[in-house]
C-alpha cells in the first residue's frame, strides 16, 4: 500500500490558532454553550466580508468557521471578536474547549456546559481532537457525533460513559464534571495520549477503563431533518455552508442560534425564516458530506463538491466525497464513500475516506458505474 498523499495535523482550527488552505486562514469561532445572540452573528457576517471570503462554514463540532482571511486581516478579525465576547484568554484554552451540546438543551444543561468549560481549562492537557458531548436533552442526539467522554441521560437520570463503552456510570448535576475531569486524567495518566493525539475508543482497546459502564443511555433519537418544530425552527444548508450574507440575513429575523453538529442552525421559539437557499425539509443533500477539496485545500487531490451535488439523487443511503484519505467532512462509515486519489476517485462502500477501491474518474461516475462498480 502507497503512503497517504496527505498530512494529519492532530489538531482543529481556532480563531487565535488559525489553520492555512488554500484559500487562505481557516478560523474557528467555538461559541460558550453552542450559543449565538443575533447581535454576535451579525458581528460575524461583517467580519467575514471585511476580512474573510464571505464564506461561512457550519462545522462537525457545531461551530462556525470563517474562510479566506489572510495574515493581514488576521488580527482586525481578532479584535471584531474580541468586542463579540468570542474570544478565549489563550490558544491553548480555546484548543481545548471542544464540547458539543444538545441544541435542545436547558438552561441547567447551560450552566454545566460552564462549569465544563472551567473545569478544562485547569484539567490535563489533552489531544487537539480530544472532546466532550453533553446530550441532555429530552432525547439522546449526539450518539454518532465525535466525542471522547459523554453526559448522557440513562433510565435512572445522568450516566458518564466512555466513547467506546456501550454504557456508563451514573452521575448527579454536582458529580457530572468532577467525574468527566477525573476520566480525561485517567486517560492522560494511562498513556492515551501520543505525540499530542490520542482518543478515547482507540485507547479502550488496549486499556481497562476504572469506572462503571453498567448504566445504559437512552435510545438515540430518529434521524434528525430541518423543518419547522414546536419548539423552534431547524435549518440546514447544502455542504453546511452559507454566505456571510445570509448569515446577515439570518441574524435579523432571529434573538438566538443554537449551533448543531448536523450541519443545521436550531432557532429556538422562532418560525422558518426566509431564507434563500436553505434546506428547510427532507433533502437528498443532507446525506452528502464533502470537505472543500481542491484548489481550496492544498492537500485535495480532486475537486469535490460539484461532483458530490450531481450524485446527491443518486445514492441511496450517506454518500461521503473526500478531497483526500483524511475524511475530514465525515471521519465516520459511509454507505458509498469517494476518496480522491491523483488518478480519480476510490470507489469503497460501508468504509471511511482513504479506503481501497475501484478508482474511477470523475466524469466516468454516474448511476450505472456506480451500481456495477459496487
Amino acid at each position: 500500500m502507497q503512503a497517504p498523499e496527505f498530512k494529519v495535523q492532530g489538531w482543529c482550527p481556532g480563531a487565535l490558532r488559525p489553520m492555512e488552505s488554500g484559500d487562505g486562514l481557516v478560523v474557528r469561532i467555538r461559541p460558550r454553550c453552542a450559543s449565538f445572540t443575533a447581535r454576535q452573528l451579525l458581528g460575524i457576517a461583517s467580519a467575514a466580508l471585511q476580512h474573510g471570503n464571505g464564506v461561512v462554514e457550519l462545522t462537525a463540532r457545531a461551530n462556525l468557521q470563517l474562510r479566506g482571511v489572510t495574515q493581514a486581516s488576521h488580527g482586525p478579525l481578532l479584535t471584531a471578536l474580541r468586542a463579540l465576547d468570542l474570544l478565549d484568554s489563550d490558544p491553548a484554552i480555546e484548543g481545548r474547549r471542544n464540547v458539543v451540546l444538545s441544541p435542545w438543551r436547558s438552561a441547567e444543561d447551560a450552566e454545566l456546559a460552564m462549569e465544563l468549560y472551567n473545569a478544562i481549562a485547569q484539567g490535563p492537557d489533552l489531544p487537539g481532537k480530544f472532546g466532550f458531548a453533553l446530550d441532555l436533552g429530552s432525547q439522546r442526539v449526539l450518539g454518532t457525533t465525535s466525542a471522547d467522554i459523554r453526559l448522557e441521560l440513562g433510565a435512572e437520570g445522568m450516566i458518564l460513559r466512555a466513547d467506546g463503552c456501550s454504557g456508563g456510570a451514573r452521575v448527579t448535576r454536582d458529580t457530572a464534571v468532577p467525574e468527566a475531569m477525573r476520566m480525561a486524567r485517567w486517560f492522560v495518566e494511562s498513556g492515551g495520549v501520543s505525540e499530542g493525539r490520542g482518543r478515547m475508543a482507540a485507547h479502550l482497546k488496549r486499556a481497562a477503563l476504572p469506572f462503571d459502564t453498567s448504566q445504559l443511555p437512552m435510545p438515540e433519537a430518529a434521524e434528525i431533518v430541518p423543518g419547522q418544530r414546536d419548539d423552534g425552527a431547524l435549518i440546514a444548508f447544502e455542504f453546511g455552508i452559507l454566505r456571510a450574507e445570509a448569515l446577515s440575513n439570518l441574524a435579523k429575523q432571529i434573538a438566538e442560534v443554537r449551533m448543531t453538529p448536523w450541519r443545521m442552525l436550531f432557532l429556538p421559539g422562532a418560525t422558518m425564516p426566509d431564507l434563500p437557499g436553505a434546506i428547510i425539509g427532507p433533502d437528498p443533500r443532507l446525506k452528502v458530506y464533502a470537505c472543500t477539496g481542491a484548489p481550496g485545500c492544498p492537500q485535495a487531490l480532486q475537486e469535490t463538491r460539484a461532483l458530490a451535488r450531481r450524485l446527491a439523487p443518486l445514492v441511496t443511503g450517506v454518500l461521503h466525497v473526500s478531497g483526500c484519505g483524511k475524511g475530514c467532512a465525515h471521519p465516520a462509515t459511509a454507505d458509498v464513500v469517494l476518496s480522491a486519489t491523483r488518478q480519480g476517485f476510490a470507489l469503497a462502500q460501508n468504509a471511511k475516506a482513504g479506503a481501497e477501491g475501484v478508482v474511477l474518474k470523475p466524469s466516468e461516475i454516474t448511476l450505472e458505474t456506480l451500481a456495477k462498480a459496487m
